[in-house]
């Protein structure tokens, strides 16, 4: 798993008819430190994520893992939703306060 920040949306009207129904969120990439990469990467979402939220996500065969995209084309799935991120006992993110910690 890794961790993401939604930062927007993708809409594709024209898409794999497996793909029909799914919602696609654009992640930047977050590291253990929760510096925010350069990297981005589309997801489909099954867990509802919003905008600004920080999420766990799979890549990979590991992507079709989840209910909602069994034996569909998914290359990456948010699968959870972080409400508190924790590194070496110092909490580095809290939903609550939506900010990263010192």
């Amino acid at each position: 798993m890794l961790i993401g920040k939604v930062v927007g949306t993708v809409v594709a009207s024209q898409k794999d008819e497996k793909m029909e129904g799914m919602k696609f969120l654009v992640l930047k990439v977050v590291d253990a430190e929760g510096r925010e990469g350069s990297s981005y990467v589309v997801a489909v979402d099954a867990m509802g994520a919003g905008l600004g939220e920080l999420v766990l996500y799979a890549t990979g065969s590991s992507a079709r893992q989840t209910t909602i995209t069994d034996k569909r084309p998914c290359d990456a799935v948010i699968m959870a939703i972080i409400d508190q991120w924790e590194v070496g006992g110092v909490v580095k993110y809290r939903k609550v306060t939506g900010e990263y910690q010192s």
